[in-house]
């Protein structure tokens, strides 16, 4: 029979949370790079941008919650940056910028990270 402590299990879903998030912005990194080889006006810009805002929106909801562990000057840095990425997605979305490589470096940073 296993026996497992709550410390344990709780460390386990910490990992497994972070080991997501890194995933999600991996994912987001390897759209945005090919939006930025296709053009904003194409299907992969369209698709980038929508999963990094989706990925993002959940991200600054995250980090406002209460429940959040990380300490809250971290949070409210991350939400400032979140909240950048967010409107650069839209403006490149409306044609006002295509600043695709920004997002990228701000995306991979925060990516590398998690820890």
């Amino acid at each position: 029979m296993y026996q497992f402590s709550y410390a344990d299990i709780q460390t386990d879903s910490v990992a497994d949370a972070k080991e997501r998030e890194r995933q999600l912005l991996t994912r987001s990194i390897e759209m945005l790079t090919a939006a930025a080889a296709a053009g904003t006006q194409s299907m992969e810009a369209i698709e980038a941008l929508h999963f990094t805002n989706r990925v993002w929106t959940s991200f600054v909801e995250d980090l406002g919650s209460d429940d959040n562990a990380l300490p809250k000057e971290l949070r409210a840095n991350l939400i400032s940056i979140g909240l950048w990425l967010l409107r650069e997605t839209e403006d490149i979305r409306q044609g006002r910028a295509d600043n695709f490589e920004g997002l990228i470096e701000v995306s991979q940073i925060i990516r590398d990270g998690i820890q």
